[in-house]
């Protein structure tokens, strides 16, 4: 039976590497994912607001569909700029695609950012948003261990109507290959069941991860309408975009874009999973996939192992959010 991999991170999957810069004054930030080169990367969209950048770069019918880092963010549309931090520090390290022998390197960095501008924190930032300079930080900080629950791009998110945060799990698949998810959890729809307490993710934690998750109570009623709606609209949250739950699931195998893009659909039902609605027109849920290509897949039954990669990376995804939660609820 898989088990999660030495960490229980996303970083499991070797050459990458996580970090976290967070703002606390205005209760945002940015987490960086920071691959070994540039690798084979897709992107799936299923939420009605999303906010991004690049993911027509990872089409596959596209040129490039690589990456060499991949930016979560707070700050709805002022976050994207985190990338264009990223970008500018890597090419300074001549990391990124060279047109010509000496040119400056191009890094390709695809991002995606959730909406936290009204959660408390101080945005009268005016012409300076402090996310470009989050990004550089979060890139130099980057490590094979990192904080889960409210850091980096998860600081000022809510999941419902509880604290939301970053998540991250693993599996270990056997015969070297390790599939691993990050998870941004500030949606619109609710982590936890109508008792308020247990995750939606329950029956898919690991080794007492979520902190020994008890099943539902027999009898309760599971049904999934907006955690109050009324609330929710008096905080301008039932609004397009201004909810999100970003993911980024990674593995080593060799996928190619084409693949990875399969992986990252497949992954979107780990958000359906733990999280009640899920990709409403509320939210921009986005989905990342990666992989390092260091294990060869069997090309008899490639098909086969690369469905197995997909419903791994869902339950992965499903582990991130109740780690998440968890960890945000126990800070």
């Amino acid at each position: 039976m898989p088990r999660p991999g030495p960490k229980n991170l996303i970083t499991d999957v070797a050459g990458l590497t996580v970090g976290h810069a967070t703002d606390e004054t205005a209760r945002t930030g940015v987490t960086v994912l920071l691959c070994g080169s540039d690798w084979p990367a897709g992107v799936d969209v299923r939420g009605g607001g999303p906010g991004v950048r690049e993911s027509d770069t990872l089409a596959a019918e596209n040129l490039v569909g690589r990456a060499h880092a991949i930016v979560l963010s707070g700050g709805s549309v002022f976050g994207l700029a985190a990338a264009d931090g990223v970008a500018a520090a890597l090419a300074a390290r001549g990391v990124g695609l060279r047109l010509k022998r000496d040119s400056l390197a191009i890094p390709i960095v695809p991002a995606a950012v959730l909406h936290d501008l009204g959660n408390g924190g101080e945005k009268d930032w005016g012409l300076a948003p402090p996310y470009h300079g989050l990004g550089m930080s979060a890139l130099g900080s980057a490590a094979k261990e990192f904080r889960l629950g409210s850091h980096g791009a998860g600081r000022g998110a809510v999941a419902g109507r509880i604290k939301g945060g970053i998540g991250s799990a693993s599996l270990d698949l056997g015969a070297g290959v390790i599939v691993g998810a990050l998870a941004v959890v500030n949606s619109v729809g609710s982590a936890v069941m109508p008792d308020g307490k247990t995750l939606w993710a329950w029956a898919f934690e690991l080794d007492g991860e979520f902190g020994g998750s008890a099943a539902p109570a027999a009898g309760m009623d599971l049904s999934d309408p907006l955690p109050d709606e009324s609330r929710l609209a008096e905080l301008g949250r039932l609004q397009a975009g201004a909810n999100t739950t970003l993911a980024v699931v990674a593995c080593s195998a060799d996928l190619s874009t084409a693949e990875c893009k399969r992986v990252a659909m497949m992954a979107h039902d780990g958000i359906a999973r733990a999280i009640r609605p899920a990709h409403t027109p509320f939210d921009g849920d986005t989905v990342f996939a990666l992989a390092s290509g260091a294990s060869r897949l069997d090309g008899r039954i490639r098909a086969a192992e690369l469905a197995g990669i997909g419903s791994a990376a869902a339950d992965c995804v499903s582990r991130a959010i109740g780690r998440a939660v968890h960890h945000a609820q126990h800070e």
